[in-house]
């Protein structure tokens, strides 16, 4: 099927007769769909019952005609398999506890077996039965910094200062908590695989208050050695974090078959950095989709031509859809890209 060949085939640089489309957060609050679903569970029993989570996978795909669906899942659920308490407040969002404060903390963490989290593989098993190989499905994860960072913080951070603070006041405790979290998190991606994942993406969704000195030395080993883990799948990983202009020459070496881009860097300029023979995901600006809908084939038609028709480029946002984005103009993203022909004058990149 065209649609399930686009976004694989791009993943490995392989010629597309168009650039696939996707979203992060493409299932979420901005869709009624989702809403009327949520108002009657929590977050978490969406989570852990696999038919719903398959159901709030499956609403973007047809509504929206995106080429991947990913799992619908949380980000923080292996904390809570490793033993920490997961609560969503309202108005603060996910809440971890008890914090990660020293050794005792880390030495306290549960080893993650193969069913604690086998309901996400369940909902994988849903959607793919559903989708019958229209679209891939796409399994995911936290980075090995990002899912640390939630633990110690206890939530989202501005500074992110405990997590700094225990890198370097015990680097040997730092490491004995990257080894614990990559083998939990290489177990959990190799299981949703298993269930029928066509790609992963792991997301660093906080790396980007590093600078690059402290990423190679305290991030880059572990995210390295989690993509290695993961090669003998056979799948394509997406390596994906936000404000990461500075660090996208080591994400690259960490590893990926593609590197996300947030709109903090245009898209030709982060290629280049990152080097044409990797893939490339986004790279709009969520906010973008706030605005007018007659501007936003223009702003998809400068990222698109940035991309020069090369193969490999994946269209995405460089973050995910915001709650009260219209679906309206979730579409008409969809469409701009759909529509958009690179100028056959042109010459075109490789």
């Amino acid at each position: 099927m065209e649609s399930s060949n686009l976004f694989l085939k791009a993943c490995r640089r392989e010629p597309v007769p168009r650039t696939p489309v996707w979203f992060m957060r493409q299932a979420g609050r901005y869709m009624k769909e989702y809403r009327e679903l949520r108002a009657k569970h929590t977050l978490l029993e969406m989570c852990r019952t696999p038919e719903l989570a398959a159901t709030v996978t499956l609403q973007p795909v047809e509504k929206l005609g995106v080429d991947a669906a990913i799992i619908f899942a949380d980000l923080l659920l292996p904390a809570e398999a490793m033993g920490m308490k997961l609560e969503f407040v309202e108005g603060e969002g996910p809440v971890l506890s008890p914090t990660i404060q020293g050794a005792q903390s880390v030495r306290g963490l549960r080893e993650v077996t193969d069913g604690e989290l086998g309901y996400v593989g369940d909902a994988i098993r849903v959607v793919c039965r559903e989708l019958q190989g229209k679209v891939p499905v796409i399994g995911f994860a936290g980075a090995p910094f990002t899912l640390s960072s939630y633990m110690i913080e206890g939530g989202a951070s501005r500074d992110f200062a405990k997590t700094k603070t225990l890198m370097y006041r015990d680097p040997g405790l730092w490491q004995e908590l990257m080894e614990k979290l990559v083998g939990v998190l290489t177990r959990y991606l190799a299981s949703q695989v298993a269930a029928g994942a066509a790609a992963l993406q792991i997301f660093d969704s906080w790396v980007g208050c590093l600078g690059p000195e402290d990423y190679r030395r305290y991030v880059l080993p572990h995210s390295q050695r989690l993509i290695a883990n993961l090669a003998p799948l056979g799948v394509p990983v997406i390596h994906f974090g936000t404000g990461t202009a500075t660090l996208l020459q080591l994400m690259r070496e960490a590893g990926g078959d593609v590197i996300g881009l947030d709109w903090r860097v245009e898209l030709a300029e982060g290629w280049s950095r990152v080097g044409h023979d990797v893939a490339v995901q986004g790279n709009l600006d969520p906010v973008v989709l706030l605005g007018p809908r007659e501007n936003i084939p223009e702003r998809v038609e400068r990222i698109m031509c940035a991309a020069q028709g090369r193969p490999g480029h994946i269209f995405n946002l460089g973050h995910g859809i915001l709650q009260h984005t219209p679906v309206e103009n979730v579409q008409a993203v969809v469409e701009a890209v759909r529509n958009f022909r690179l100028d056959k004058s042109e010459p075109r990149s490789r």
